[in-house]
């Protein structure tokens, strides 16, 4: 049985610097966003399993025991390590859930990952009680700012909790608490996991951020959270310009192997931002002054000239750039480029008239517009009382 009603949240991701030279086994650093996914849990009809997902219009109820036979059929031998998803279980899930072979709209890819983690769990930890998951983003899908990782590292901690596998934290009268370092690394192991049912092959990144939270430093597959981190503000900017990673990836390593003498250096310098910037980061107190900020804005603009030296700038990134330069704000894109995303740090002593200005221009461009933070807390458990009403709101839709 399940006796509480509390909601787990965990942050988005932004790519402060690194991105595209990361695949080439220079460093990047990865920040967690303070647009947060939020899960809420609660006790549900007796002898079913339900999640709701409004955001991608997902509503679904099955039986317990009818999940508990198809996990006896698909199940792996023993009960070692956490199994990966191999694709024979993933398509028995397809057939059980009506998800067309090949589907890949995120409706498809959110039902699969909630089963699959449900089952692989519950056959390791003990059956999931009858719960009803109800999940609502403030982050965007498919625009590289980690909402898939973050529904997957909700869904690990609410799936874990409630079949006993780590405890909860959350006391009588507190409004939040967090779980032990032992407890994360299981969370982010089995966050893992639903990131390899949604897209096959992830980095961990995503998943990582959005555990941990504040900062990571990736570099060839080894993941280190920094010790130290500010919060910082910044608006995050959405042009609404899609764009393929795979493409954009491709045409960085042409360029490279077209001319490596002069490509070679800027991944290296690109290199050395991610590790100046990481050495400044972590010499910074909590709540930085506006001293503090004119070298990471240096940063930003240098970064931001090599990505277009990289080919992956784009008119609209130009745009974006312009827009907020004109407001004495210092831009750069976030992620693969080629449209997409950019972030815009504001230093504390930017006036509010200022900030609201370049909102303004920016919507006025047809761009998505959003004040928030980086380096914000990892996945988190609330009482319900304690969320804000935007957010209980959103949870309240069932």
């Amino acid at each position: 049985m399940w006796a509480r009603d509390v909601a787990v949240s965990a942050p988005g991701k932004v790519i402060l610097h690194g991105e595209h030279a990361v695949v080439l086994g220079k460093v990047a650093l990865a920040v967690a966003l303070d647009l947060r996914t939020f899960l809420r849990l609660r006790p549900g009809a007796e002898g079913r399993l339900s999640v709701s997902l409004p955001g991608v219009g997902v509503r679904r109820s099955w039986d317990t025991p009818g999940l508990r036979d198809l996990r006896g059929r698909i199940a792996g031998k023993g009960r070692g390590e956490q199994p990966l998803p191999r694709r024979k279980q993933l398509d028995a899930l397809r057939e059980f859930a009506g998800i067309a072979a090949g589907a890949s709209a995120p409706e498809s890819l959110a039902t699969l990952a909630f089963l699959y983690m449900c089952l692989a769990i519950s056959a390791k930890y003990g059956d999931v009680p009858s719960v009803d998951i109800l999940v609502w983003s403030e982050l965007p899908t498919g625009a590289g700012l980690g909402s898939s990782a973050a529904y997957a590292v909700c869904l690990a901690a609410a799936l874990l909790m409630v079949c006993g596998a780590i405890s909860c934290p959350l006391q009588e009268g507190e409004s939040t608490a967090r779980w032990t370092e032992e407890e994360l690394t299981l969370i982010n192991s089995w966050a893992f996991r639903g990131e390899q049912v949604i897209h096959g092959n992830p980095s961990g990144v995503d998943n990582a951020v959005g555990t941990w939270g504040g900062a990571l430093r990736y570099q060839a597959g080894k993941i280190t959270p920094l010790k130290r981190v500010p919060t910082l503000r910044i608006l995050l900017t959405n042009t609404k310009v899609p764009r393929s990673t795979k493409v954009l990836v491709a045409g960085v390593k042409e360029k490279i192997l077209k001319f490596p003498a002069i490509m070679n250096p800027v991944l290296d310098s690109i290199d050395a931002i991610s590790q100046e910037c990481q050495s400044v980061l972590e010499a910074m107190p909590a709540n930085p002054s506006p001293e503090h900020y004119p070298v990471l804005e240096e940063f930003f603009d240098i970064n931001q000239h090599h990505l277009n030296v990289l080919g992956v700038g784009h008119p609209s990134l130009d745009r974006l750039c312009q827009v907020t330069a004109s407001h004495s704000l210092h831009s750069k894109l976030t992620g693969a480029g080629g449209g997409g995303c950019g972030i815009t740090l504001l230093p504390p002593d930017t006036s509010p008239l200022a900030v609201e200005a370049a909102k303004q221009d920016l919507c006025a461009c047809g761009f998505e517009c959003w004040e928030t933070k980086i380096g914000a807390p990892g996945v988190t458990l609330h009482s319900c009382s304690s969320l804000s009403a935007q957010v209980l709101h959103a949870l309240a839709q069932s």
